[in-house]
């Protein structure tokens, strides 16, 4: 896997301060994606175990009350072997930490792929669904378009539907 960029004390996606990696490489390739460089795979550097390191110590740094990692594209969901064990590390290794990821894939879709399922239970806040450039609104918090939900990961799986975030 490759990513496009790493992002150190993110204020824009997600609540709070937060270190943002997005990875290169997405199918989805939405009309008036922000991001359509990160669609080619072989964009931007190796992710490497050094580069997983330096998140979860950034995540740790004491000096700075940092609230967690989010993930974007690229498709993280193109990544899952990857991501998850990074995911999981971040779980297990930084404490208090949440995760939010960004994805063009539906929730009910990703609950029910065994390739992908694992990742999703190690997500707190998932961003929903294609950015759809017909129903793109400026003024929505965390998403471009009104398709996309912004859904609490956890209370939806522990209902069975899908319960949003409250931001």
């Amino acid at each position: 896997m490759n990513y496009a960029d790493y992002k150190r004390f993110d204020f824009l996606n997600g609540t709070g301060l937060r270190h943002s990696l997005f990875v290169s490489g997405c199918h989805f390739h939405c009309k008036g994606c922000w991001n359509a460089v990160a669609w080619n795979p072989e964009f931007g550097k190796p992710y490497t175990k050094e580069v997983e390191n330096q998140i979860i110590t950034d995540l740790n740094r004491p000096d700075v009350r940092v609230q967690g990692l989010s993930l974007l594209g690229g498709e993280p969901f193109d990544h899952p072997e990857t991501l998850t064990r990074l995911v999981k590390r971040v779980n297990q290794e930084c404490k208090g930490k949440d995760i939010w990821c960004w994805t063009g894939f539906k929730f009910e879709d990703l609950r029910e792929d065994r390739d992908r399922r694992e990742m999703l239970h190690s997500i707190d806040v998932l961003v929903d669904g294609p950015f759809d450039i017909t129903q793109r609104n400026l003024k929505l918090k965390f998403r471009g378009s009104a398709n996309q939900r912004v859904i609490d990961v956890k209370k939806s799986l522990e209902t069975g539907g899908v319960v949003l975030h409250l931001h």
